[in-house]
């Protein structure tokens, strides 16, 4: 069994946290607090490469992003659902690692699984904290659900954005890991095709977010509940 992690992200594909939200994981793992991945799927049903190769890829990522643990739950590509068993699956292995903070998809998405995977995570999330989900394993709810909004900024508003100026870099590298999926490509997943190579896109939308902020690169996140403050006088990003 794995020691808990600080922040868990929950993805449908291998590659999709590296795109959505790489530099946040960076940011905690350099401040020494322990990151893991769980992948839903092996991404079996990807157009390029094998889901061999996608493993190996997501292993040199995850070194790249400092992740303490990577896992894969082994749901069926271009197939997940949120049904009794996999909500069980998966809140039994957010039971065992305790997360305080788990960072899901975009509530919306144009591949299935990711629309899917939300909600599905935000189930399990809940289950996980119900006594008698699991007698082998202690209940544990996390604090944070974060969606991550990436290249879905179309349909909401973000809650907030984090600075990832130091971190980008390193989050592109992460994304370079996949060279089987990205090489010489102008889309993948939620990221929408505009003519630009891939990697070009990536840094262009994070300046996008940090710009929101006021920073040169940005990773932006929803929550469905209202953030507090209780410092004026400490609330960030200039107005003018």
């Amino acid at each position: 069994m794995s020691a808990p992690v600080d922040i868990l992200a929950i993805a449908a594909h291998r590659d999709d946290v590296e795109l959505t939200c790489g530099g946040v994981l960076v940011k905690h793992a350099w401040r020494g607090q322990r990151t893991g991945i769980i992948d839903l799927t092996a991404g079996e049903m990807g157009t390029r490469g094998s889901a061999e190769l996608r493993g190996q890829e997501a292993a040199a990522a995850a070194e790249v992003l400092g992740v303490a643990v990577r896992e894969n739950l082994g749901l069926p590509d271009a197939g997940i659902t949120n049904t009794p068993e996999t909500r069980r699956a998966l809140a039994i292995r957010i039971r065992e690692l305790q997360p305080r903070v788990v960072i899901a998809p975009a509530p919306r998405g144009r591949h299935p699984d990711h629309r899917v995977a939300a909600q599905l995570i935000r189930d399990a999330c809940f289950l996980a904290g119900l006594t008698k989900l699991d007698s082998a394993t202690a209940p544990h709810r996390p604090k944070k659900v974060l969606h991550a909004i990436t290249y879905r900024e179309d349909h909401v508003k973000p809650t907030f954005v984090v600075d990832i100026t130091k971190e980008f870099e390193t989050k592109l590298e992460a994304i370079k890991c996949y060279a089987s999926q990205f090489d010489g490509t102008t889309w993948a997943g939620e990221v929408y095709p505009n003519g630009e190579p891939l990697y070009d896109i990536v840094r262009h939308q994070a300046a996008h977010y940090g710009s929101l902020i006021r920073t040169q690169y940005g990773e932006p996140f929803f929550t469905y509940e209202t953030m507090r403050a209780d410092d004026l006088l400490a609330l960030d990003v200039s107005t003018f």
